[in-house]
């Protein structure tokens, strides 16, 4: 079959053996495949990436002197089945996958080690225990979103939103852009997005961002709703301590005042949600410095290289910082039917597809915010 092999940073079209099924295993043929962030990154930090992997237990993440298949955003068909596989995957059938495999003694990342060659291919092999069928009808270059929308669900699952919070998203990308996509299906109010590109800018309004704004010419803080925007400096709060408890010990039993409003959410100050897209060193002491007090902050953004914070600065304004990685199974299949049954819209997200050898110049146009968001591989296509 015909493959992208990725070795050393250069990305070529080869010729591989096709995949044969374990038991409980399916081999795919690929109908569509998102290239992702991750797979940029990889693509030229792979080593960086291989090491914190490595810290955390698992030794077979891609490495530059080691050839890998990426891809691990894919929708396919199945094309064979192992023994064991339920009666529901029949062949013929239209699927996304889970992407984890088992190979070689464990269970590995697809599209993201060499013992798990992923979607950038004529075909792919995939677990049926974590494999879901496409229902609705719905289109493989939809379905082949599942993924990454399933990350951007994990990640405003992981935030505990409420439709009456403010929601920042900080960087309009692929990952931005779905995080903005799942908060307008949930019913958040209030959604404002900051980017640096006029194009990314545009998209988030398409996908539902009410306020978006140039962080180069005005803080996304500032754009929120006078009536919604929290304290940002530590005096004003120390001030309004003061003030409040003054006219508060006028009152006879003030104590139980006070604890019946803290129940109520009402002594707590005004907070923004914000999710923090880019995944730059500097960001994230960026956000801290630059948010209202007590802001959540949810870091979905992967950075690729060291970073510094300033804890004191975290402390004194009591934010609350939250890493998210991935999404569990249900989340995933759930994530699929919101897309099948008209839930969440997440169409303005792809830009471009090619074919496998138009893969090398897709990563390159990746590189330019004005020209794409999502390009998907279609391995029937000549480019």
């Amino acid at each position: 079959m015909k493959a992208v092999s990725c070795l050393g940073g250069a990305l070529e079209v080869v010729d591989l053996p096709s995949p044969r099924p374990e038991a409980g295993q399916l081999v795919l043929d690929v109908l569509r495949c998102g290239i992702c962030g991750s797979d940029i990154h990889a693509k030229d930090h792979a080593d960086e990436l291989t090491e914190v992997f490595a810290e955390g237990g698992y030794h077979d993440f891609v490495r530059s002197d080691t050839p890998v298949v990426m891809g691990h955003e894919f929708c396919g068909v199945i094309a064979e089945r192992g023994r064991g596989v339920g009666s529901e995957f029949r062949e013929g059938t239209t699927v996304v996958s889970f992407p984890l495999v088992k190979a070689d003694g464990g269970v590995h990342l697809t599209g993201l080690s060499p013992k798990a060659p992923g979607g950038y291919a004529e075909q792919v092999l995939a677990e049926a225990a974590l494999t879901f069928a496409v229902p609705n009808g719905l289109d493989p270059a939809t379905a082949a979103l599942t993924e990454p929308m399933a990350v951007a669900y994990h990640a405003v699952r992981r935030s505990e939103i409420a439709n009456k919070d403010v929601a920042i998203v900080l960087g309009c990308g692929p990952v931005g852009l779905a995080v903005i996509c799942h908060l307008k299906a949930r019913g958040v109010r209030t959604i404002v997005a900051s980017d640096f590109s006029p194009g990314r800018r545009a998209l988030a309004t398409r996908c539902g961002a009410d306020v978006v704004v140039d962080p180069a010419e005005e803080s996304p803080y500032d754009a929120v709703p006078a009536k919604q925007r929290g304290l940002t400096e530590l005096p004003a709060l120390y001030e309004l301590g003061v003030g409040s408890m003054e006219k508060l010990r006028r009152i006879p039993g003030w104590s139980h005042v006070y604890r019946v409003a803290d129940r109520l959410g009402g002594t707590a100050p005004k907070r923004p949600v914000i999710f923090e897209c880019v995944g730059v060193p500097g960001m994230i002491d960026g956000v801290i410095t630059a948010a209202p007090l007590s802001s959540r902050v949810i870091v979905v953004g992967v950075c690729m290289g060291d970073d510094r914070i300033r804890p004191a600065m975290a402390i004194g304004k009591e934010v609350d910082l939250r890493f998210v990685f991935g999404y569990t199974p249900l989340e995933f299949r759930d994530t699929l039917h919101m897309l099948a049954d008209g839930k969440l819209d997440a169409s303005a997200l792809v830009t471009g597809t090619v074919g496998l050898d138009g893969v090398a110049g897709a990563f390159e146009a990746l590189g330019n915010p004005e020209e794409h968001a999502k390009i998907l591989i279609d391995p029937s296509r000549q480019r």
